[in-house]
């Protein structure tokens, strides 16, 4: 067989391309997990109020408790890059999955707030570690397919988080938190067991160079630094996620006079728009290229927080707020695939920790910022780390790692 593949690449000059019907497969697998990862970490984030009056935390005990899942997943994040070097990344992918759907079960049966943040230290963990599984699996699939298929991915994710955080607001003024949670275990489980059967069946794809050899990242003196750039690149994408998160509903209640109602919408114009931008970022990438899209994208991103920012009218803030999700969707996806086929695993792991560390930077940098200037202005910063993403990224277009 190797033979003939040698033969084939010969006279078409190509090297053989995987089967298709496994790739499918395992693309349609890769996008289930991505989808309950978002909808189990929705699940969560709705009941986070009724657990904090269920274990009766002060708003400072709270968000103490809350760093447990940053803290977990972060160092979580660097070990599951080595985990997936070893043992592989479908495996690790499964593996994660199973654990974030057991442990998010844990946090409405704790009754203080230091059990709440050890518990929420072992969510964390399942979810960075599930995050750059999937990642790595899914760089290796987008290397194989050899299309941009990498924000498909992540739209999943997106989506799964609006089907996990309208089922929430639905089931909460009827279930408590102990039962809405433990239902969700189940659904993930089963979603994993049957999507990871399909992982565990077939390894990672290796594209085929003509000595028919696997095609391995690079390693040498300039790769780490670029894996570092597009790491702060995801940093700056993850800004404006978090911030948007915490407080789009706080500026149009305080600074805009918005109802409840209003207010309480102010997240799902943002959120929609980079599920929709996701699902056409495969066409965005084929028709601009990487290097246009990241600019692109971080541009409009920016003028779209300038005006939801500094709106006078509520209408026109949740406008900027969608424009805003339009840019930002392809960015942080093209980052953590562009450093994945630089480093691999690793790679994946210190973007996303990048990443993953702008989205708690955001939110208190956010609070502390309007204490002095005020969240309009906070806000802006938004857009300022958006038009930074789109400078380096224009700035490192053509810069290749050197080979030590």
């Amino acid at each position: 067989m190797p033979t003939l593949n040698k033969i084939r690449t010969a006279l078409t000059g190509t090297a053989h391309r995987p089967s298709g019907t496994p790739l499918t497969a395992l693309r349609t697998a890769l996008t289930a997990f991505f989808a309950v990862d978002g909808f189990v970490f929705a699940g969560w984030v709705v009941r986070i109020p009724a657990i904090k009056a269920q274990v009766g935390a002060s708003s400072g005990a709270l968000g103490l408790a809350l760093l447990g899942v940053s803290a977990g997943a972060v160092a979580t994040m660097v070990i599951t890059g080595r985990l997936c070097h070893r043992f592989g990344s479908h495996p690790v992918t499964v593996g994660c999955a199973a654990l974030l759907a057991l442990s998010v079960a844990l946090p409405p049966l704790t009754h203080s707030a230091l059990a709440l943040g050890l518990v929420l230290l072992v969510f964390g963990a399942a979810y960075g570690g599930l995050n750059v599984a999937m990642n790595s699996a899914a760089v290796d699939l987008v290397r194989a397919l050899r299309r941009p298929v990498m924000p498909g991915f992540h739209a999943a994710f997106s989506f799964g988080g609006l089907v996990g955080a309208g089922l929430g607001g639905l089931v909460a003024p009827h279930l408590s938190p102990t039962r809405h949670l433990l239902l969700l275990t189940p659904v993930a489980l089963v979603v994993s067991a049957v999507a990871g059967r399909v992982l565990l069946r077939h390894a990672a794809p290796r594209t085929q160079t003509v000595e028919s050899a696997p095609v391995r990242p690079r390693a040498g003196t300039g790769t780490r630094w670029l894996v570092g750039v597009f790491g702060l690149i995801a940093l700056c994408t993850a800004y404006g996620e978090g911030a948007l998160a915490d407080w789009s509903a706080l500026h149009l209640t305080q600074d805009l006079d918005s109802g409840p109602g209003l207010a309480a919408a102010a997240y799902a114009p943002f959120a929609l728009a980079m599920a929709v931008g996701r699902l056409s970022g495969t066409a965005l990438l084929e028709c601009f290229g990487q290097t246009r899209t990241l600019v692109l994208g971080g541009l409009t991103a920016a003028s779209g927080m300038l005006l939801g920012a500094l709106a006078p009218l509520p209408w026109l803030a949740l406008t900027g707020f969608a424009v805003t999700g339009l840019g930002l969707a392809n960015i942080f996806p093209v980052a953590i695939a562009r450093a994945g086929a630089l480093a691999g695993p690793g790679g994946v792991a210190a973007a996303s920790t990048l990443g993953y560390g702008g989205m708690l930077l955001g939110p208190p940098s956010i609070g502390f910022l309007a204490e002095a200037v005020g969240l309009p202005l906070a806000l802006t910063t938004v857009a300022l780390l958006a038009a930074a993403a789109a400078l380096i990224a224009f700035t490192v277009r053509n810069a290749e790692p050197r080979t030590a």
